[in-house]
C-alpha cells in the first residue's frame, strides 16, 4: 500500500536522485519533476551549460525516474524564476547588499511554486535533495534539524520554511552522507553515482557573477573613499563590491584596505583597515520563526552569518519586526543582504537577513540570555 504521493524535485544529481529512489524504496508513489529555471542565450555558452537544469540534467532525472518506475515531467518555471529570484539577486546588489538566491529559491521556487504545482497533481507531499532533516513529536509537530553529515548540511538555506510547509516536505538525504548516497546510486544502477556537484548559483554556471552583473545592469559610477570621506579612487558600481572585499578596489596603499560599508544613496563605496570591519554583533529583519513563534525573550543562540560561517554563540533578542544580535566574540565582516541563521544545538530555530552590524556602543547594551534548553 502506497504511503502517499510525492512530488520530488529532481535536478539530476546525485542527491535530488537519490532522494527519489530511497521514497520509491519506502513505499511512496514518486513523481520527478525537473524545472527549467533559466537559459542563457549568450551564443558562445556552452550547450548543456546554457541553463539550469540544461538538457543533459533532465535526461539525467528521466533516466533516473525510468529507472525507479516513476513518472517524470519538465515545468517551464523560467518566468517565475526571473522575477523571485533573478530580479531579487540584481536589485540587491544596486541595493548595496549581498544576495544568497538559493534562499530566495527555496522559498519562492521549490517550496512555494513547486508545492502548489504538486497539490494540482493530487500529491501528498513535496522532497528535495537538501541535506537538512525534518523531525516529528509525538503530537505531529515539525521541527528542522541539520543533517547528520556537518560537511554537507543545508539547513541554512531553509530557515524561511513554515510548519504547514514542514509537515508536506520530506527530506531523506538528510540521514545519510554524500558516500552513502554515491554507494546507493551505485547498487541501485543509477548511472548518476559519480556525477560531480553543481554549482552554488545555478544561473551562473561559470561562476562570475561580477560579469552577470554587467551583462544585466548598466554601470553607475562613483567614488571610492576612505572612513574619513577622502577620495582615493573611482569604480563602475556599487553591484561590483560587497563588505570585506580587498581585491579589485584599484588602490595602492602601505597598508590592506577592505570593503567596510557600501552606501547607495551615494553611490560611495567606502574602504579601510581590517579591524574596522569588526563588529559587536548585528540587526537582521524578515525574520522567520520555523515553530511560528519568536522567542518572548532574550535567548542565548548559535549563529551563522553566512553559508560557510562557523557557527558562533550569541544572544538575540526580538524587538517588534526587528531583531538584534550580539556575538560573543565581534565578528568580522557582517554582510546586509547576508542571512542570519539561528540555532539550538541541532535545530533550526529560524532566521532573517542582515541590515547591518551593530556599532561598537551597542557591545554595552548587551542583554543577559536566558540559556539554551
Amino acid at each position: 500500500m502506497s504511503l502517499g504521493r510525492v512530488v520530488v524535485a529532481m535536478s539530476g544529481g546525485v542527491d535530488s536522485s537519490v532522494a527519489a529512489l530511497l521514497l520509491s524504496r519506502e513505499g511512496y508513489e514518486v513523481i520527478g519533476v525537473t524545472l527549467r529555471l533559466w537559459s542563457d542565450e549568450r551564443p558562445d555558452a556552452a550547450p548543456l551549460s546554457r541553463g539550469c537544469c540544461s538538457l543533459e540534467d533532465i535526461d539525467d532525472a528521466r533516466r533516473v525516474c525510468e529507472t525507479i518506475g516513476a513518472r517524470h515531467y519538465v515545468i517551464n518555471a523560467e518566468r517565475e524564476f526571473k522575477a523571485t529570484v533573478v530580479d531579487y539577486f540584481l536589485a540587491e546588489y544596486e541595493r548595496g547588499r549581498t544576495p544568497h538566491p538559493c534562499i530566495a529559491c527555496n522559498d519562492l521556487i521549490k517550496f512555494d511554486f513547486l508545492l502548489n504545482r504538486a497539490m494540482a497533481m493530487d500529491a501528498d507531499y513535496i522532497a528535495t535533495g537538501h541535506y537538512a532533516r525534518s523531525v516529528f513529536d509525538d503530537e505531529g509537530t515539525p521541527t528542522l534539524m541539520k543533517a547528520i553529515d556537518p560537511s554537507k548540511d543545508q539547513s541554512y538555506v531553509l530557515f524561511g520554511l513554515g510548519q504547514e510547509q514542514l509537515r508536506r516536505l520530506l527530506l531523506p538525504v538528510g540521514w545519510y552522507t554524500k558516500a552513502d548516497l554515491r554507494e546507493l546510486a551505485r547498487d541501485a544502477g543509477l548511472d548518476i553515482a559519480d556525477k560531480p556537484d553543481s554549482q552554488d548559483i545555478c544561473f551562473i554556471p561559470d561562476g562570475d557573477y561580477r560579469q552577470f552583473l554587467q551583462l544585466h545592469r548598466e554601470a553607475s559610477p562613483g567614488d571610492v573613499v576612505d572612513m574619513d570621506g577622502n577620495v582615493l579612487a573611482q569604480h563602475q558600481g556599487i553591484d561590483r563590491y560587497t563588505v570585506g572585499q580587498r581585491k579589485g578596489l584599484g588602490i595602492t596603499d602601505s597598508a590592506p584596505l577592505y570593503v567596510v560599508r557600501i552606501e547607495p544613496d551615494t553611490r560611495r563605496v567606502v574602504v579601510g583597515p581590517e579591524d574596522a570591519l569588526l563588529s559587536p554583533g548585528l540587526i537582521a529583519d524578515g525574520m522567520n520563526w520555523v515553530s511560528g513563534i519568536a522567542p518572548p525573550e532574550p535567548v542565548a543562540v548559535n549563529i551563522k552569518i553566512r553559508y560557510k560561517a562557523t557557527e558562533m554563540p550569541a544572544t538575540l533578542v526580538v524587538q517588534g519586526n526587528e531583531t538584534r544580535v550580539w556575538f560573543k566574540e565581534p565578528q568580522r565582516a557582517v554582510t546586509p543582504g547576508q542571512a542570519a541563521v539561528f540555532y539550538r544545538g541541532e535545530e533550526l530555530l529560524g532566521g532573517g537577513y542582515i541590515v547591518g552590524p551593530l556599532d561598537s556602543d551597542a557591545a554595552m547594551e548587551a542583554p543577559t540570555a536566558s540559556a539554551q534548553s
